[in-house]
């Protein structure tokens, strides 16, 4: 009866184990068919329809214009030349906006808990607002301040050197190409300099503050700076005809772009820091309070570095919507990756090399984002990978 019983219970674990493998196989072959069924007919219909497939036409003349680029580019430039411009207009917002999308958002959630009453509503109804309007109706709202509300080149009058008119904002700027360098250098020398003193005044056993520390590092800058300038002198705009000549620009397309984006953005991260303020156990404030600490050291030592502990997590989602929302550039005409394929798809006519780029270049941005916040999340904040 015992070696019945046995047999009747391996039989039944070897049936069950079966099963299990064959709804695993039954899954994997209908993950392979919804892979292989839109290929095939992809694949048919191109066919059919005598298209030519491959990426030979990246090095082909592109014969279009981009009203602005970050690099050297021409319409006697190739089609692959025409789409790493885009790339680097969409990774120059992408930078700029999830910077100063970060700024505005750490700010607003610090001052949204405020006791002061005006700005503690101002933040609340700048969250509220700005969160609830679609991203694309802001976008053109911004636009429509430069293309409608400015006045015209020949009627702008310059404010400070500046020049705004429906063309951008034009304002001074260096004619030398290596100023840039330059500043950068100083820069960097300041805060050398600033952190050395720092160092000093630890091993001396000097109390430093921070207003002397800022006050050091804003007049070296400031002698820095007067140095470069006699050197390397200014050049102003000035109206010229029907367009705006000397200094540097910003387009409307761009400052439209990154005035929506920055705005959006910045009012999801500013409740996100919010939120992440209002986790803090509220005895940490009393603690670091009975300690002697001001309420402003309480933030940056204590409150801030456990709140991002919380809120890093949806802050590195709110950074790659930024990201991939900066695809609506195509709607108010800035050349982004999206708008320069899109261009390049109706001269070629290819259209699955260029939806496919487009879908590479949105993966491997969001990947890089997605691992320099897991990169941060585990080795300054201190928490473990999942």
């Amino acid at each position: 009866m015992e070696k019945w019983w046995d047999s009747v219970r391996s039989s039944g674990t070897l049936i069950l184990m079966n099963k299990r493998f064959i709804i695993k196989l039954l899954l994997f072959l209908a993950v392979v068919g919804l892979l292989i069924t839109p290929i095939y007919f992809l694949t048919k219909n191109i066919e059919q329809q005598n298209i030519s497939t491959g990426f030979h036409f990246l090095s082909q003349e592109a014969g279009f214009e981009l009203s602005e680029s970050i690099v050297d580019y021409n319409s006697f430039m190739s089609y692959g030349r025409a789409l790493w411009a885009g790339v680097i207009n969409t990774l120059y917002v992408a930078i700029i906006g999830n910077t100063l999308a970060l700024v505005l958002g750490v700010l607003l959630g610090v001052f949204s808990l405020s006791k002061n009453f005006l700005l503690s509503k101002f933040c609340y109804l700048y969250l509220n607002f700005f969160r609830n309007i679609p991203l694309l109706l802001q976008l053109f709202f911004w636009y429509g301040i430069f293309t409608d509300v400015m006045p015209a080149v020949k009627r702008a009058t310059p404010f400070m050197g500046i020049i705004f008119s429906n063309r951008g904002i034009n304002y001074p700027w260096f004619s030398h190409p290596g100023a840039i360098a330059v500043i950068l250098s100083s820069i960097a020398v300041s805060f050398c300099l600033v952190y050395l003193v720092k160092q000093w005044a630890q091993k001396t056993s000097l109390r430093l503050k921070i207003a002397p520390l800022i006050f050091l590092f804003l007049l070296v800058e400031i002698a820095q700076i007067e140095l470069i300038l006699r050197f390397f002198p200014l050049e102003y705009p000035a109206v010229r005809g029907f367009n705006v000549s000397g200094g540097s620009s910003l387009s409307p397309e761009l400052i439209s772009l990154l005035l929506g984006l920055v705005l959006y953005t910045g009012a999801f991260i500013g409740e996100i820091v919010r939120a992440g303020i209002l986790a803090v156990d509220n005895g940490q404030w009393e603690a670091a309070y009975a300690l002697g600490m001001t309420k402003i050291q309480t933030l940056k030592k204590i409150i801030l570095p456990q709140s991002f502990r919380v809120a890093l997590p949806p802050m590195t989602a709110q950074f790659l919507n930024l990201t991939k929302n900066s695809s609506l550039a195509v709607a108010i005409g800035y050349p982004d990756f999206v708008s320069v394929a899109n261009t390049t798809m109706n001269q070629t006519g290819q259209a699955v090399e260029l939806v496919l780029l487009i879908m590479v270049l949105y993966l491997v941005t969001s990947l890089s984002v997605s691992s320099v916040a897991n990169m941060i999340n585990s080795k300054i904040l201190g928490v473990a990978k999942r």
